[in-house]
């Protein structure tokens, strides 16, 4: 009936997405697994290695993430020595996430990590980056 086709299955943006985005982070998982980092760990450390000292709220903000997802996940990263947690002196309410010298050397050991996925990627350099361009633009419209 066609009063329901906006149910079917095949007519959802979000269900592509869905599995698309999982059977990518399937292929990081035996990758990270290497190197004691889940697939959240290794996004938060990407942006560690770039912006070593960021607060827990800015890191929040980049990777899309709220403070109750983050906690936990700064907490484990903590205990495996990547990196430490420090409130600021000026505003206690502000923590910022420091990388470690085994958090630093990591980067180090994940260089193999993007080249290995993206050989699992069959889209071409032109169509990878046009796919990255609309998920930005569609994750721009939804946080809006």
């Amino acid at each position: 009936m066609a009063e329901y086709d906006s149910l079917r299955l095949e007519n959802q943006l979000c269900f592509p997405l869905y599995a698309a985005g999982k059977e990518v982070v399937k292929k990081y998982t035996p990758l990270l697994e290497q190197i004691d980092l889940t697939y959240t760990q290794y996004i938060a450390m990407m942006v560690l290695w770039e912006s070593d000292g960021i607060s827990v709220k800015d890191l929040g903000k980049k990777l899309f993430l709220d403070s109750g997802t983050l906690t936990p996940l700064l907490k484990s990263m903590e205990k495996k020595g990547f990196v430490t947690r420090k409130r600021n002196e000026d505003d206690e309410r502000v923590v910022s996430i420091y990388l470690t010298a085994e958090g630093r050397d990591l980067r180090d050991k994940a260089l193999a990590i993007p080249p290995s996925v993206i050989g699992c990627v069959k889209l071409t350099p032109e169509e990878a980056h046009q796919l990255y361009v609309l998920l930005y633009k569609l994750l721009g419209g939804l946080t809006d």
